[in-house]
């Protein structure tokens, strides 16, 4: 894996512009392109190698269909677990460790089901179950729904009922219905920090369980799959987002002066 990015890395280096002047499909989780992220990590690279990144901003299993039919070169999505398994089945390749935050439960202000007093993720679950407090759920196949799923498990709990609603949105919209129903909802840390301060009336009301860590992962589609996907972009885009200079730009990403994102390829100080 080594030999292929130091490959990628040094025909990035002697390849003409004009010779790389290519589209690359990526297929990416709703929370990178809401947090704002993905508009200045992707900017640098467009300019260095004249590739232009068109981004497909879905749900985690989303965009893997995509990835398994084809439709992308590369994704940058967070659920390690369908990761492994897309590249395991031969879809994908070179699969790498790029940046991770965590989940949070944000929910309404004066937290009716005293989900803030809980030890766990899944006993604050449980507390707003009992309390049939509105909850709004992902409703898809993304990495936060994955996690919610999990994290219901813990309680010990199979949601349903009128007070239970499945959006089947991305994470901006989950939140903004969320906002409007004074309801709860499970949130990456990244796209709420972006969006709080238009969501009057809720608040992080439970966080900190090392269950809600939430790394996220970058993989190239395989070419001998899929022979026209374009693997040379996609290995010198994956080959940026864990450089030196990528991962620097995600640790240097911030809103309101917090961080939205730890870098785990290369997770250096300044």
């Amino acid at each position: 894996m080594k030999r292929l990015i130091a490959a990628a890395l040094l025909l990035w280096a002697i390849l003409p512009l004009s010779a790389q002047t290519v589209r690359l499909r990526l297929a990416t989780t709703t929370s990178t392109q809401d947090s704002g992220l993905l508009p200045v990590l992707n900017a640098p690279f467009e300019k260095m190698t004249g590739i232009t990144v068109d981004v497909i901003a879905v749900g985690t299993g989303a965009a893997i269909t995509l990835g398994v039919k084809g439709d992308v070169d590369v994704l940058l999505v967070h659920d390690r677990k369908a990761e492994d398994k897309f590249v395991a089945d031969g879809y994908g390749v070179n699969r790498r460790d790029v940046m991770h935050n965590d989940f949070i439960l944000v929910g309404p202000a004066d937290d009716p089901a005293g989900a803030a007093s809980a030890g766990s993720a899944g006993a604050a679950f449980a507390k707003i179950a009992a309390a049939r407090a509105a909850f709004v759920s992902r409703g898809d196949a993304s990495g936060t729904y994955v996690k919610e799923m999990d994290v219901w498990g813990k309680a010990g709990l199979k949601p349903a009922g009128t007070w239970y609603k499945e959006a089947g949105q991305g994470m901006g919209a989950v939140l903004t219905m969320s906002g409007d129903l004074r309801a709860y909802t499970l949130s990456d840390r990244a796209t709420w920090l972006s969006m709080k301060d238009k969501l009057s009336g809720l608040k992080v009301v439970f966080e900190g369980d090392p269950f809600l860590f939430n790394p996220y992962g970058v993989i190239a589609v395989n070419p001998q799959k899929y022979p026209k996907a374009k693997y040379m972009a996609a290995m010198q885009y994956i080959a940026w987002v864990t450089s030196v200079e990528g991962q620097k730009v995600i640790r240097e990403y911030s809103i309101g002066g917090q961080q939205l994102f730890t870098p785990d390829a290369i997770n250096q100080t300044p």
